[in-house]
């Protein structure tokens, strides 16, 4: 595997990562020939509120697919007029298929998904470190510690996109990082809203893929 480091700390590529973008970037071209495609890895094309555009990370968790840590993914996003309209997640490793259509719910394979009933005092809280900037990093573990002490526990996986399918499997409560790439959460955030949950940025405001946001990611 050939590995290259990226901007910030431990931000890293591998030849996977590429491989697969660009068989994505192939295929789904066949499938929506109109649409623009922006990926993670290599030049972008310019986000526009209008028309079609496919966000895609081809392994969201570098660093665990690096260290065999089978906590990755693929997550492929058909944004329209700059709306979410369909979502898709594939955990390889479980042969998991996370699905979502804009107002026809959420799917783990054939099984439809709801989030969580539990209060956050009887719930698990996942997050993100924001790795890649250091300027982050102890308001995150601060805020972590704060959800600590109110929910049973929390969990750091290293997938954004995964963490964000847990919420809507009804796995855990809420979820929460400083800052992502639309890529990140571009299709967990739909299959979230789809399974009856919230997503907004961390102040509540309403998400963007145009650029990096905060997520909040919770299940009421």
């Amino acid at each position: 595997m050939h590995i290259d480091a990226k901007e910030g700390q431990a931000n890293f590529v591998t030849d996977y990562d590429r491989q697969v973008q660009e068989i994505l970037r192939k295929s789904l071209a066949e499938i929506v020939p109109d649409a623009a495609f922006i990926g993670e890895e290599g030049e972008q094309e310019a986000f526009s509120e209008k028309g079609k555009f496919f966000i895609v990370d081809p392994i969201d968790g570098t660093t665990n697919f690096i260290k065999d840590y089978h906590m990755s993914c693929v997550s492929v996003a058909l944004i329209v007029d700059g709306e979410a309209e369909i979502g898709v997640i594939y955990n390889p490793y479980l042969d998991e298929m996370y699905w979502a259509e804009k107002g026809n719910g959420a799917f783990c394979n054939t099984a439809r998904l709801s989030v969580s009933k539990q209060p956050l005092s009887n719930g698990i809280v996942l997050f993100g470190t924001s790795p890649y900037h250091e300027e982050l990093n102890k308001q995150s573990f601060d805020m972590a510690f704060k959800y600590f002490k109110e929910a049973l526990d929390i969990r750091r996986s290293g997938s954004a996109a995964l963490d964000l399918c847990a919420i809507a499997s009804g796995r855990a409560e809420l979820y929460f990082e400083l800052i992502l790439s639309p890529w990140d959460y571009a299709a967990g955030s739909l299959l979230v809203t789809e399974a009856g949950g919230v997503v907004t940025d961390i102040e509540g405001n309403p998400i963007t893929f145009s650029k990096p946001s905060s997520i909040l990611a919770r299940n009421m």
